[in-house]
């Protein structure tokens, strides 16, 4: 195994995150006893950016994983390859996290299959070690090593949805989109867009946001609210650039589709 330089994984620039609650306390006091995380909310409400900004915070190295539905065990802990001279073990993510005390994050991670996530329950527990059973090895986590996982408890059928056998080896912190006030300074901080352009689209979204489970699975994100701010910032008129990053995104529903323009036109009409 070529040797991992930890340094590399450190994030060197602040993220831009703005608390919305005590939850910064709360995550320190998880790391500090190395408590495995679980952040649970809606897609793009700023969970990935807790984790990258608590990171650099705490300055612990940080990997992420990007959870999917074809990875498998041999992807998260490692396997063996082909090369040149033979056979050689290459290190997964998670083997990788656990063996340089990096804080591994599992993004999403109902999306991989329940027989791919067990593989991180003896990291999760008293034991804090990772059998390594095709190399013959058992890998005890270093002392700074810690397991965070994402996942959106309102977008998952009973089919994805993690075990109470994986759920109860975490603590669990619950993240939603951030009151009007400070939804606003984030999407004028990300945007770079001024407070009366952001409280629009602000406005805009909390309209979507009304309408899950009727006729949407999401509400417009913080994410996208940015990315139409951002196209607001390049010249795009406003309308345009809401149709493209607000409306089309989250809907193929013509019906639903003019709800939402309506809702845009009303603010940006």
């Amino acid at each position: 195994m070529s040797e991992v330089n930890k340094d590399d994984f450190l994030i060197k620039k602040e993220p831009y995150y703005r608390p919305v609650g005590d939850e910064i306390d709360k995550y320190q006091a998880a790391y500090d006893v190395r408590m495995p995380v679980m952040l649970k909310g809606p897609t793009g409400c700023g969970k990935s950016r807790f984790v990258e900004y608590m990171a650099w915070k705490l300055q612990k190295p940080l990997i992420t994983v990007a959870c999917n539905e074809d990875m498998t065990a041999s992807d998260l802990v490692g396997r063996f390859l082909l090369d040149i001279n033979g056979t050689k073990w290459q290190d997964g993510p998670l083997t990788v996290a656990a063996r340089i005390g990096a804080i591994c994050y599992l993004d999403e991670v109902v999306e991989a299959r329940q027989d791919t996530t067990v593989v991180i329950h003896p990291l999760t527990d008293h034991r804090r070690e990772l059998p390594l059973e095709k190399k013959g090895e058992l890998v005890k986590a270093h002392p700074d090593f810690q397991i965070v996982i994402s996942y959106n408890p309102g977008y998952q059928s009973m089919m994805k949805d993690l075990k109470q056998s994986t759920k109860q080896r975490f603590g669990a912190m619950s993240f939603d989109y951030p009151e009007t006030e400070t939804e606003v300074e984030i999407i004028a901080h990300e945007a770079g867009v001024d407070s009366t352009i952001a409280e629009k689209l602000v406005q805009v979204a909390h309209r979507s946001r009304n309408l899950k489970g009727h006729g949407l699975d999401e509400g417009m994100s913080t994410r996208l609210l940015i990315y139409a701010g951002q196209l607001i910032a390049k010249g795009i008129p406003a309308a345009n650039a809401c149709q493209m990053a607000l409306v089309e995104p989250i809907t193929d529903d013509p019906d639903m589709r003019d709800t939402l323009e309506a809702a845009v036109n009303t603010f940006f009409g």
